[in-house]
């Protein structure tokens, strides 16, 4: 069976190079992409099966780059999920609101991410379990 490809989008290559060991070490595929532009292009050549994405982006926000997820029919059932360093007054919601299937604040503890990736690649899959 494939590994799980996640797409991790950040233009902090700090955060990137961290996530993509982290989420390897626990047999994740990773792709890398740093701004809107190249997470858009990711997701057309990689279809990954989860985004980790950013806000703050060069090149439009991680909004725009959800937009063009959920417009897309063939992308549009990939889960996203939101880790940013932006304020939380707005964006939480805002991001939740545009389909996002969780929304975490940086830094976010390695246990509390994975539960979350764990989770939405199950919704997505429609594997949920509600005895985890």
């Amino acid at each position: 069976m494939d590994k799980t490809k996640i797409l991790v989008v950040d233009d902090n290559f700090t955060i990137r190079k961290g996530l993509s060991i982290r989420l390897r070490a626990n047999g994740y595929e990773v792709v890398l992409a740093e701004d809107a532009i190249s997470a858009t292009a990711a997701l057309i050549a990689e279809r990954p099966d989860l985004v980790l994405l950013d806000l703050g982006l060069p090149a439009g926000d991680g909004f725009v780059v959800m937009d063009r997820l959920h417009k897309n029919d063939r992308l549009s059932h990939i889960p996203v999920i939101v880790l940013t360093g932006r304020e939380l007054a707005g964006n939480r919601d805002r991001a939740l609101n545009a389909g996002a299937a969780a929304f975490f604040q940086k830094p976010v503890e390695d246990g509390t991410l994975l539960f979350a990736i764990k989770k939405a690649l199950d919704v997505s899959r429609g594997e949920l379990r509600f005895d985890e």
